[in-house]
């Protein structure tokens, strides 16, 4: 689905847990979202959504294990900067959509007015 960027206040990646951040050296959702908000002229803010948990590689993992894995794993770091805006998530692959899923029902439950959200590939 084409989106209307210009409607969105703010693009958000999906964060990695720091412990996995620093085995990596990168968040490939932020560099993603960089590219998207450079192109488009929306902001990229990290700071909203945060990993809290270190949950195992979702790879190998089937849709219930994925959804089980993944739930609780996310906090809303900052939800007055949350609260009432439209927001854009970002994700490397969309395997089932627990990621995805997980990280919207967190900015909504904190004020989010609106969540999309963009990934890279899809696994069929």
């Amino acid at each position: 689905e084409d989106l209307e960027w210009g409607i969105f206040d703010a693009i958000v990646p999906v964060p990695l847990h720091i412990k996995r951040l620093r085995e990596r050296g990168f968040n490939q959702s932020l560099i993603l979202a960089r590219a998207l908000g450079k192109k488009h002229g929306v902001p990229v803010d990290f700071s909203l959504l945060k990993r809290s948990k270190l949950t195992l590689t979702q790879t190998g993992l089937d849709k219930n294990e994925r959804g089980k894995n993944i739930s609780g794993a996310f906090i809303a770091s900052l939800p007055e900067k949350i609260q009432g805006r439209n927001l854009i998530l970002v994700d490397d692959v969309y395997t089932t959509g627990a990621t995805i899923d997980e990280c919207a029902k967190t900015l909504v439950q904190a004020g989010a007015k609106r969540v999309a959200a963009v990934t890279l590939a899809r696994v069929l």
